[in-house]
């Protein structure tokens, strides 16, 4: 019993000391881009102090209070990550379920290696989107085309593509070799005019590259009027991260996806990890606040390591703009 107890313990410190760690370290997040990369896995981190949590009941008695007390420690600092996200559910402004004028649109990173493009178009027409957003769109984009889309955007980076077209559109230009990440296209409802932004973010440990994505990305969004633009794509990006926080802070938009988690789907592209569960909520949707939220679901695996993202708006302003 003895060398049972003494197990435990050797494995509940180490978890207990890392995630403890780790959060302690991500707060650094605000200042540096670095340690912010710490923050994306706060999840992983909670989960660790639980289970350290959890096994300091079984451990020695005489090192049972402070494995406790550490222990707590990290889940505190697991939660102050990961709580205010959570929280956050349901505040965002809400639309009924029968409101006029809705908008749906499906925000996906098909994986330019797709081999299930014709079981993904098949789901994305059968779901009846007015407005579809594509990362790495590959082939899928030629097969909604073919079902009536009006493919809005040349890029290869992000895509648009639309029941209705657009009036303008926008794709930024390839650049040292490497397709645009943002692409929009201008559309008028009964309210007035309306800006869909579609945008494919590198990982963050890319930081030269995501700096200047973050600035390029903040001069086409702060170009727009902020009530009626639509912001969606694959962020690599999660919602505890502090460079998540700022966007939102900074933009004038709400983020609709809250928590949502939609990577990985599958041993995909460069995820090798199991993948029983998505684990990080790295697609989002951001609407302007005269838009209101219907509802926000995710899809089913359809070829990729994401799943797809189903978000649908009305307007939440009476009268025309």
């Amino acid at each position: 019993m003895d060398l049972l107890r003494l197990g435990v313990v050797s494995l509940a410190w180490p978890l207990a000391l890392g995630a403890l760690a780790a959060t302690v370290l991500a707060q650094g997040g605000r200042f540096s881009a670095r340690l912010d990369v710490l923050t994306h896995f706060a999840p992983i981190w909670l989960a660790g102090a639980s289970i350290a949590l959890a096994l300091a009941a079984f451990g020695p008695r005489g090192g049972r209070p402070a494995l406790v007390a550490v222990s707590l420690l990290a889940v505190a600092g697991g939660a102050l990550l990961v709580l205010p996200e959570v929280l956050s559910r349901g505040r965002d402004p809400r639309a009924a379920a029968d409101a006029p004028g809705q908008l749906k649109l499906i925000q996906f990173n098909a994986w330019g290696q797709n081999a299930q493009t014709d079981a993904a178009a098949a789901w994305i027409v059968g779901q009846d989107p007015d407005l579809v957003i594509l990362e790495e769109p590959g082939a899928l984009r030629a097969k909604l085309a073919a079902r009536g889309y009006h493919d809005q955007t040349g890029s290869r980076g992000a895509a648009i593509l639309s029941k209705q077209p657009a009036l303008r559109t926008y794709a930024q230009p390839a650049s040292d070799g490497r397709p645009g990440f943002i692409a929009s296209a201008t559309f008028q409802d009964a309210h007035g005019l309306f800006t869909v932004v579609a945008t494919h973010r590198y990982w963050p440990v890319r930081f030269v590259r995501e700096r200047a994505q973050t600035a390029d990305l903040d001069r086409v969004i702060h170009g727009l009027p902020p009530e009626r633009t639509i912001v969606a794509g694959d962020f690599n990006s999660t919602p505890w991260s502090f460079a998540r926080r700022r966007e939102d802070r900074d933009w004038g938009l709400i983020r609709r996806t809250r928590a949502l988690f939609t990577w990985p789907a599958a041993r995909r592209s460069h995820n090798r990890l199991p993948a029983p569960f998505p684990w990080l909520p790295i697609d989002h949707v951001y609407a302007g606040r005269d838009w209101g939220t219907v509802k926000v679901v995710t899809g089913p695996e359809l070829g990729s390591d994401h799943y797809p993202v189903v978000v649908t708006l009305a307007p939440a302003v009476s009268g025309a703009r």
